[in-house]
């Protein structure tokens, strides 16, 4: 009978301890995740590469006017920016699986929603880099300038490269042990992603042309995220520990 007041404080100590060792397994993973990048750029250089080659070999195919660059610059930009994604996806859990980490990983007590968001944080500061790198060309080949507020393309950009990586980060955890690992993640990625890339394309186009409000594109992208972001974290400890 006297153990009985001390399980109150145990599973209230338990319950703060869970948070923070959520905490600290994300912000570890995400650091360790960072460092790598870091050092090889291996997943930066090639997304760069890409956007760049994309870039280059529309500016080359038509010579648009400002206005009609306005008008197809967001499906350019967002379509470009979705497949170089793709390359930092395939590497975000490649990586894992040199010296089974990955396996060590599953028979852990470590939660594992810390594993899933870390991956995911760190493919957003990849992709949101290469945006960052990239828009500024994007600007000059196509000569865009914004007639609507231009500080809405930043929510739109953070929304919608929240709604790539969420997605492609759960995806390609589920291809990982799949022969065809970097065939089977478009598969799985695009078809689910069309409502968030048309939402972008016409946020984008709102903006950049100032013809209508982008208001309803973003409330959509905002609740695309909510309920993705929900079903990964739900979904994600099936997929780490199926065969």
């Amino acid at each position: 009978m006297s153990q009985t007041p001390a399980i109150a404080p145990m599973r209230a100590t338990t319950a703060v301890a869970a948070p923070k060792s959520v905490r600290g397994i994300t912000r570890a993973t995400l650091l360790k995740d960072l460092r790598l990048e870091w050092r090889s750029k291996d997943a930066i250089n090639s997304m760069l590469f890409f956007s760049l080659l994309v870039v280059v070999v529309f500016s080359f195919s038509f010579d648009p006017t400002a206005e009609e660059s306005r008008q197809i610059a967001g499906g350019l930009v967002w379509v470009a920016f979705l497949f170089a994604s793709v390359v930092a996806l395939n590497q975000t859990w490649a990586r894992e699986l040199r010296n089974q980490v990955l396996d060590a990983y599953r028979v852990s007590p470590a939660p594992p929603n810390s594993l899933f968001l870390a991956k995911a944080l760190g493919n957003f500061v990849f992709v949101t880099v290469l945006e960052a790198l990239m828009t500024p060309l994007f600007i000059a080949f196509y000569r865009l300038r914004a007639l609507g507020p231009a500080w809405q393309l930043l929510v739109v950009a953070v929304l919608g490269t929240w709604a790539l990586v969420v997605n492609g980060t759960f995806f390609a955890a589920m291809s990982l042990r799949t022969r065809s690992r970097e065939i089977m993640l478009p598969l799985l990625l695009f078809p689910i992603s069309i409502p968030a890339l048309l939402a972008m394309v016409q946020a984008t186009t709102a903006v950049l042309t100032g013809e209508s409000s982008p208001r309803f594109w973003i409330v959509l992208l905002a609740t695309y995220d909510l309920v993705f972001t929900t079903s990964c974290l739900l979904l994600f400890e099936t997929v780490l520990n199926a065969e």
